[in-house]
């Protein structure tokens, strides 16, 4: 199952997006304190939906806190700054995909502990970042595509007709 962590996320709106698409997906998603927002946060519920209760959610106090309680896991960090693409490397079916607050990423001190699995999004170079959620998104499905979507429906169906 993959693992989605947002390290100190601050729109309620991004993360309420993200829980959604971790539901849809099977992934489990990781909060790491400070969050910008209060999980009963209103927008944070719009944003997910009906989604919310049936997400897979873990909060941390702290990044300390995170990597204490999962020694084992490979993190993937999204970061601007990397040279590798994410679709230069191969995830794990229990992959964590790391990103950072909408306001400035992951810090460069965290970055460096991993660089061999620092990977970006290719975007025009004038660009500072996309949306954190579509960034989520695009990562998600790469890295379920590399695994043929396990336990993803195979077809979608009519609602009135049949194929």
């Amino acid at each position: 199952m993959l693992n989605i962590v947002l390290l100190e996320p601050e729109m309620p709106a991004n993360t309420g997006n993200i829980g959604r698409t971790c539901v849809a997906t099977g992934a489990r998603l990781h909060l790491i304190e400070p969050l910008g927002f209060e999980i009963s946060d209103k927008q944070l519920k719009r944003a997910g939906l009906d989604y919310w209760p049936r997400l897979d959610v873990t909060v941390y106090e702290d990044y300390a806190d995170f990597k204490r309680k999962n020694p084992d896991a490979i993190v993937y960090m999204a970061t601007t700054k990397s040279k590798q693409k994410y679709t230069d490397v191969n995830y794990p079916e229990d992959a964590y995909i790391m990103f950072g607050p909408e306001s400035r990423g992951i810090p460069e001190e965290i970055l460096l502990e991993s660089k061999d699995t620092c990977v970006r999004i290719p975007m025009m170079p004038e660009e500072r970042s996309l949306n954190l959620s579509n960034s989520v998104a695009i990562m998600v499905y790469e890295a379920l595509r590399q695994q043929d979507f396990p336990g993803l429906e195979e077809e979608g169906q009519l609602h009135r007709y049949k194929w």
